[in-house]
């Protein structure tokens, strides 16, 4: 996690000397861009590992950057906002941001939710084959897809991050505070219900998609697993 390369877009200099700071205290690489501009251009050079994105910029909406960048992939992403209205966290949370932080916050806190999104994705290897191969399931995170019997899925993000996290560790039982924490981040509401309800749909799509097959184990007050 050491030496990971943060974008830090914010067009406040006070307020991105203190981030820089702390992030920097904390063994973290940060690059600062100004403008959207200046952010486009330092991620086609040289993508980061988390991108830390202001809403309110000069020459547009952080929003429209996060939009773009969710739709190339899976860069973790953090929004900043001067907003603390709901709606501003909502909408960022609905292009793909992974989480939402309201200024004014604590850089500590930060450091915090940028070292938490690092863990997240290095939790995120591929799959092991087993001895019979990876089954029937073919996982692409790059891509973001996973294909049953050759076949490709119809996932939401989050039936997605489920279903991958579960077949990163297949044959071990994971608790739903550990499928919050790898899909959902700090952003959750913390809820179990949340989990078993993406659950029920996941395991309603694999079954349309193999009938006959029941691929995820529920394991009464422990969790699931493949």
């Amino acid at each position: 996690m050491a030496g990971a390369q943060v974008l830090l877009v914010e067009d406040d200099p006070a307020i991105a000397r203190s981030i820089i700071f702390a992030l920097e205290r904390g063994g973290l690489s940060v690059t600062h861009s100004l403008l959207l501009s200046d952010a486009r251009r330092q991620l086609g050079l040289r993508p980061p590992d988390v991108l830390i994105l202001d809403i309110g910029l000069p020459d547009g909406s952080g929003l429209d950057l996060c939009r773009e960048v969710r739709a190339a992939g899976s860069l973790p992403v953090l929004i900043l906002s001067a907003h603390g209205e709901e709606i501003d966290r909502v909408l960022g949370l609905e292009l793909g941001a992974d989480d939402y932080v309201s200024k004014p916050f604590s850089p500590r806190e930060l450091l915090a939710r940028v070292r938490g999104m690092l863990r997240r994705v290095q939790m995120r290897s591929p799959v092991q084959p087993s001895a019979s191969g990876n089954g029937p399931f073919d996982l692409d995170l790059p891509g973001q897809r996973i294909s049953l019997n050759g076949k490709p899925l119809a996932l939401t993000r989050r039936e997605f991050g489920l279903l991958a996290d579960l077949l990163q560790h297949r044959g071990r039982i994971r608790s739903r505070d550990e499928l919050l924490d790898a899909v959902w981040g700090s952003a959750s509401d913390r809820l179990d219900r949340t989990v078993d309800t993406h659950i029920k749909t996941l395991r309603a799509k694999l079954q349309e998609a193999a009938p006959g097959h029941d691929y995820i184990v529920t394991h009464r007050g422990m969790g699931y697993s493949i």
